[in-house]
């Protein structure tokens, strides 16, 4: 049986992938005598359940043992499960089980931490689409295929509960049919402007090697946002007013986008949102708000400088730290962005990714270990 990395261990290399205290133990139970087990999953925080990837690869393994075992998922995908809540039930001989931990708890909590940071992102900016460019933040191929994964359950969610937009697509062709795309989507990377020397000529070579592509041109890589963004629209002013064309802001926290500064960038606000600077701030939100980098600010100053030169098709995209806390304050600020090109729904704090498994039972008899009773199954209504 063969098993692509991106799939997980295949069944000849998950023994060296495995906490070795469980091979161990599973050669004792085999000398011991085997018994039947049931664990119970859960992790540490809120998540919202992406289970599937977790899930398939088990079911491959014990397909391969020809073991019979019983999984008992009690939420649905998609589902808000709270700390400590068990998220399933998994049953079956121990010998078959025991080593399988590691791996499928891998399996598991991180992609549930992004469906429940993409929910939230979508969530908080229903009218806008997301691209997912988390792939080259993750740590390989079984990374990636995870995070977009749980991305696609977040938006799947989003799109079902308030008719968000969600997640458009992702960057890689190979998780782009979590998206229902046939290929990852994308825009131009830094290094294709400094290869062509200038903005402009960037988009001339992109348009002419991709002609039926989308046009969307990157413009901060020299600091002329405001005047490349209308440059590149004059050339292309077919395809502007076509709305063919997007601008794509990616001006990173050490600097302001052409034209603003913290007093400026507070009067665009005073002039189209003043409710979203007129209550409390903390610290973090004034920066989303009118700081440095891709703010709320820099987009309504370039939306405002597009529809003054009559480029109001023209479609503006935005990248830079837009994890949940940004869209929020976009929200707040009624940002006019059509897309956000975001990685920023890949868990923060890596340990909240951690799923944990406690066997509940032995050949029936419910037994776990102190502090974990909250675990055995709550006897059913009536």
């Amino acid at each position: 049986m063969t098993v692509n990395n991106a799939k997980g261990p295949s069944p000849e290399q998950q023994p060296v992938y495995t906490d070795s205290y469980f091979n161990l133990a599973r050669k004792i139970v085999r000398d011991h005598g085997d018994k039947q087990v049931t664990y119970a999953v859960f992790m540490r925080r809120p998540v919202t359940l992406a289970p599937k990837l977790a899930i398939d690869w088990l079911e491959a393994m014990a397909a391969s043992r020809r073991a019979e075992i019983k999984i008992e998922l009690l939420h649905k995908e998609g589902a808000w499960v709270g700390a400590g809540e068990p998220l399933l039930y998994i049953t079956g001989q121990m010998s078959q089980l025991v080593d399988l931990e590691t791996i499928f708890l891998q399996r598991l909590g991180s992609a549930c931490v992004a469906a429940y940071n993409a929910y939230q992102m979508c969530v908080e900016l229903p009218e806008v689409g997301f691209l997912a460019m988390d792939a080259r933040h993750c740590a390989g191929a079984e990374m990636a295929e995870l995070m977009a994964y749980g991305a696609s359950v977040g938006s799947k969610k989003a799109q079902a509960k308030v008719s968000a937009k969600g997640f458009l697509g992702c960057a890689a062709d190979a998780t782009a049919s979590y998206f229902g795309q046939d290929a990852g989507m994308g825009t131009m990377p830094h290094a294709l402007i400094g290869y062509a020397g200038n903005t402009l000529d960037a988009a001339k070579m992109f348009h002419k090697s991709f002609p039926e592509k989308p046009l969307t041109v990157l413009v901060d890589y020299f600091g002329c946002e405001l005047d490349d963004s209308l440059g590149v629209a004059r050339y292309f002013s077919d395809l502007a007013q076509a709305g063919q064309l997007s601008i794509r802001l990616d001006t990173h926290g050490g600097r302001f986008l052409q034209g603003l500064d913290t007093q400026s960038s507070y009067a665009v606000l005073e002039r189209n949102v003043p409710e979203a600077i007129r209550g409390y701030r903390s610290e973090s939100e004034l920066k989303h708000l009118m700081g440095t980098g891709v703010s709320a600010a820099a987009i309504w100053y370039m939306r405002e400088e597009l529809d003054k030169a009559g480029f109001d098709k023209v479609k503006l995209v935005a990248s830079s730290g837009f994890g949940p806390d940004k869209c929020r304050v976009f929200s707040l600020a009624k940002a006019p962005v059509d897309v956000i090109g975001t990685g920023s729904f890949l868990p923060e704090k890596w340990s909240e990714t951690y799923a944990t498994a406690d066997i509940i039972e032995y050949d029936g008899t419910p037994l776990v270990k102190a502090g974990r009773e909250f675990l055995h199954r709550r006897p059913s209504a009536g």
